[in-house]
Order: C-alpha cells, then sequence, then structure tokens
C-alpha cells in the first residue's frame, strides 16, 4: 500500500507487487493515463509492505 501526494495537495492511494521506487516513478512519467498523470509530481509520503 502507498500513499502519494500529487501537486494539488490531493492524495492518491494504490498497491503494487513491484518495488515502489519503480511504480512512483511510472506515476511521475505519466505512464498511465489516470489521476496523477494530471497532478505532476506525485511524492510518496507512505508506503507499507502488504
Amino acid at each position: 500500500m502507498y500513499i502519494l501526494r500529487c501537486s494539488d495537495g490531493s492524495y492518491y492511494t494504490g498497491l503494487t507487487k513491484q518495488e515502489i521506487e519503480a511504480r512512483v516513478w511510472e506515476h511521475n512519467t505519466g505512464s498511465y493515463d489516470g489521476y496523477t498523470a494530471k497532478r505532476l509530481p506525485a511524492e510518496l509520503v507512505f508506503y507499507r509492505n502488504l
């Protein structure tokens, strides 16, 4: 589980099985057209390996 703070002050939560650094990189490069793609940059504020 991870939480990102977006540039507009909103938060995004997600789950991933890949390395967290790689997932945050995907968010910040806009690899996927989703919530964070229009709110870059996104900063990791919490991560917990479940």
